[in-house]
């Protein structure tokens, strides 16, 4: 009788650390992730989506999940982040990272095999990235950025018009003319082109000061994979695509 209870005992310890072990390996497993960076209107979360579809990965917009958030009721952030979004102005990163932090949790909760991210606008500025570095250190791993680069011409043309249906309060003129403010109007501009969409300048200028810098620092790593995004978006996925096949 007792050797028969030790037996069974001894059974269900290994089955206990066995569990546990599993548990400790599938932690251990990091998220691997991708920063899709470029400027306003240059595709991003459209080509996202074709990635998703292709190659499996989970999109997270940082946007999205921002605006998300500011919708939310009873919010704690909800006003801040919609001012600093109506302003052009880049929202704190602890609330950004601390967003991105809780979708991956949940993503990798219903999947535990789902560990490849892309990470849509973010990081948008050094500080954001060592905020990222502190606070997600030992959880997961940037393998590269994807940026998607386009002229301010192209970019701007594309804000104006999606403007016209995406509801986005950082898609209308006022929100970008703060943006875009500070940088000087592009000769290749038309004066019509100049008077429309001058107001959009802060937000290009938000990128070009700001985004642009990040972009050179992971250049300096060698983990940057340029698509010219001026192409139609069958002729940079396909770009995208001859990328991701090297990396994967």
């Amino acid at each position: 009788m007792s050797f028969r209870l030790l037996s069974s005992l001894s059974a269900k310890l290994r089955s206990v650390v066995y569990r546990a072990a599993t548990v400790s390996l599938i932690d251990m497993k990091k998220a691997q992730v991708v920063f899709v960076l470029g400027g306003p209107g240059s595709g991003k979360g459209t080509q996202c989506v074709r990635i998703v579809e292709n190659y499996g990965y989970t999109h997270l917009s940082a946007g999205d999940l921002l605006r998300a958030e500011r919708s939310r009721e009873g919010s704690e952030f909800g006003q801040l982040i919609d001012n600093h979004i109506k302003d052009g102005k880049i929202v704190p990163f602890e609330i950004t990272i601390k967003l991105l932090k809780k979708a991956m949790e949940e993503t990798r909760k219903l999947d535990e095999k789902k560990i490849h991210f892309l990470i849509d606008g973010f990081p948008r500025n050094e500080e954001n990235l060592q905020g990222w570095t502190t606070i997600m250190d030992g959880e997961a791993d940037v393998k590269f950025v994807l940026f998607f680069d386009c002229s301010n011409e192209v970019c701007i043309n594309r804000c104006v018009e999606r403007g016209k249906s995406s509801g986005r309060t950082d898609d209308n003129r006022a929100s970008l003319e703060k943006r875009f403010c500070h940088r000087q109007p592009s000769t290749l501009l038309s004066p019509a082109q100049l008077t429309c969409c001058f107001p959009f300048n802060h937000r290009i200028q938000t990128y070009l000061q700001s985004t642009r810098p990040v972009i050179s620092l992971y250049e300096k790593q060698g983990k940057v994979r340029t698509v010219d995004a001026s192409c139609g978006v069958d002729k940079v996925f396909a770009n995208v695509k001859t990328i991701l096949d090297k990396e994967i």
